[in-house]
């Protein structure tokens, strides 16, 4: 899942660095993800993993890291099972 999170993250975020170069932890928002990269990447994840994310899950904090983002697919993939 973490390979797949990062190739999403470096075809829509258009972070100024590689997502490999970043540890699961890093904070994407300092490194470069606005706004509107977010809902690109959101909608691509959602895609890729065949889910929906809950308006209640629509923040900063869920796509905050790569852990983050982690967390929050497990969380869903687990509930849709």
């Amino acid at each position: 899942m973490n390979d797949k999170i990062r190739d999403i993250l470096d075809q829509t975020a258009k972070l100024p660095v590689k997502a490999a170069t970043l540890s699961d932890d890093a904070d994407l928002h300092e490194a470069g993800l606005t706004s509107f990269a977010s809902v690109q990447l959101m909608l691509a994840l959602e895609d890729a993993f065949d889910i929906e994310f809950p308006e209640q899950m629509l923040n900063r904090r869920t796509f905050a890291s790569i852990k983050a983002i982690q967390n929050a697919i497990a969380e869903l993939t687990q509930t849709a099972a």
